[in-house]
């Protein structure tokens, strides 16, 4: 079984979808119940909908509880507060917290919250959406400050969670689906349904495949 967060719409929905066709039981979760349920609904039989808001300790302890132990945990919910023609010297600080809260420690939040119960069964999958605007080898965009820090510091993460899970049957891995047209990003030029297709891989590994790499499809990106 398959968890997604920020599924309820755009890449996510994608992801729930292409995890779905490749045969896997997927909980679609959302901040908003009525999002999530419907999402799950027009996606079919094999998904349900959840409420999981990652900044919520509470929530996502009620949704760990509610759907029990996941094969492959997919980070997906994240929020861009600027509009590309910030700097970092005027960037209200406040927008930078509440993204962190969002793309980094939401993300750190879920991940500990089901991690743990894959490497006590020996097999997982764990995977961020991450951004080439948070890779040191790009060169981290200054347009967007708080957005391409929260992704440096989600590619952090990837690679602390991949060398603390190495061994256990457990991969780890981010994927920077590139520009892809969303809500988020309306000029995207790729489809959520074609970016989704390196998130599934990447969700779908196989056993000794490899951990704590920023991949798109088989390519291997630098950090």
């Amino acid at each position: 079984m398959a968890l997604v967060t920020g599924a309820n719409r755009g890449l996510g929905r994608a992801v729930a979808g292409e995890l779905l066709s490749r045969g896997l039981r997927v909980v679609v979760t959302a901040r908003d119940a009525g999002a999530a349920a419907a999402t799950a609904r027009e996606l079919g039989p094999g998904a349900e909908g959840r409420v999981l808001d990652v900044t919520s300790p509470e929530s996502i302890a009620r949704a760990r509880d509610a759907v029990g132990p996941v094969d492959v945990l997919v980070g997906n919910a994240g929020v861009l507060l600027e509009d590309g023609a910030g700097d970092p010297l005027s960037v209200p600080v406040e927008v930078v917290e509440r993204t962190l809260e969002v793309n980094l420690l939401g993300s750190w939040r879920v991940a500990q919250a089901f991690v743990p119960a894959m490497v006590e069964r020996g097999w997982g999958r764990v995977v961020f959406v991450s951004s080439g605007t948070g890779s040191f080898s790009n060169g981290l965009f200054t347009g967007s400050p708080g957005y391409a820090v929260s992704k440096a510091g989600l590619n952090g993460l990837t690679q602390m969670l991949a060398a603390a899970t190495r061994g256990t049957g457990v991969l780890v891995n981010a994927v920077n689906p590139g520009p892809t047209r969303t809500r988020m990003m309306p000029g995207g030029r790729r489809t959520a349904e074609e970016a989704a297709v390196d998130v599934a891989d990447a969700a779908l590994l196989p056993d000794g495949g490899p951990s704590g790499t920023f991949r798109r499809g088989e390519q291997v990106l630098g950090w």
